[in-house]
């Protein structure tokens, strides 16, 4: 179904809702995982350790079995302590919300982009709402995110009653640069990481050969999309006022998504975008990224 459904999804998206009206089967996609041999990241020491329930973190140090590196992740825990999560929760209800796909709703601060035609423009955005400014001067403050411009500011609410989620996919590499930051302010729920095995013509990662120094150890199928290698999957903890960033390998050579079944609460989340660097280089002739970057130092 190609046509915008009155929930908001759209094409292969689906929620609980539409599913049931339109009677869409969605594929069982954590089964499809569970089979997989499945790992959860520690933040706590900075390893991934075998299982699938993104809780094992806490039995840190006490973990079991052989654990494996997994680069390209920082996640702090407690970056919102709980008086500023209920604060901010508060304040975001109270900025108008819009209908999204996969049983979600979303606020969008940021440029209009259109990935297919890379272009880039200006559109309505003037800036960020002003209870929200704290959150980007604690930002300012982890030593990964020193250099961090926020050129988007992205409200995402999950809904567990609409069967909430967001498939597999990673972040375009065309205008949004090298680290991707979300900040989970209400409800707690996970990041599953899958490796990616397409062409480098999707999600435009072409692109980062022209700015990454990552690109280098990134391996793409140049002829198909199909791998029949065995693969492993990485559950990320995202716990109630955690940050999180993505950077490196975990940013170009694996999809993320959030599975429906790990949605069991309403969650809300702040999703914090840069420029590449070939676009903030571009600022002394191109007048529209100049503008952009002044806009989104405005709170209001």
């Amino acid at each position: 179904m190609e046509t915008v459904r009155p929930c908001g999804c759209k094409g292969i998206r689906s929620c609980l809702i539409c599913e049931a009206e339109y009677n869409i089967v969605k594929p069982d996609f954590k089964s499809c995982l569970e089979k997989c041999s499945s790992y959860v990241y520690c933040p706590l020491c900075d390893k991934s350790w075998p299982g699938w329930d993104a809780d094992l973190y806490k039995t840190h140090p006490n973990h079991q079995g052989k654990a494996i590196e997994y680069p390209g992740v920082y996640i702090q825990l407690d970056f919102l302590n709980s008086c500023e999560i209920t604060s901010l929760v508060k304040e975001l209800d109270n900025i108008p919300w819009e209908t999204s796909q996969s049983g979600r709703r979303k606020q969008n601060f940021g440029p209009k982009c259109n990935f297919k035609k890379r272009k880039l423009r200006l559109g309505s955005f003037n800036g960020f709402p002003k209870p929200t400014k704290f959150v980007q001067e604690k930002l300012s403050k982890v030593p990964i995110l020193a250099d961090f411009q926020t050129i988007e500011q992205c409200t995402l609410e999950y809904d567990p009653l609409r069967g909430a989620s967001i498939d597999p996919h990673i972040d375009d590499c065309w205008i949004w640069g090298e680290r991707i930051v979300t900040v989970n302010v209400m409800g707690n729920s996970v990041l599953t990481m899958t490796p990616y095995h397409g062409l480098d013509t999707k999600y435009n990662l072409k692109s980062i050969t022209e700015y990454s120094t990552t690109c280098k150890d990134l391996k793409f199928d140049v002829e198909s999309e199909d791998d029949n290698n065995d693969d492993i999957v990485v559950r990320l903890p995202m716990p109630e006022g955690s940050l999180m960033v993505l950077y490196g390998l975990a940013r170009y050579s694996w999809e993320h998504c959030v599975l429906r079944e790990d949605i069991t609460s309403r969650r809300i989340c702040l999703a914090y975008r840069e420029f590449t660097p070939p676009y903030l280089n571009d600022t002394l002739k191109n007048e529209e990224v100049r503008e952009i970057l002044k806009r989104a130092l405005i709170f209001q």
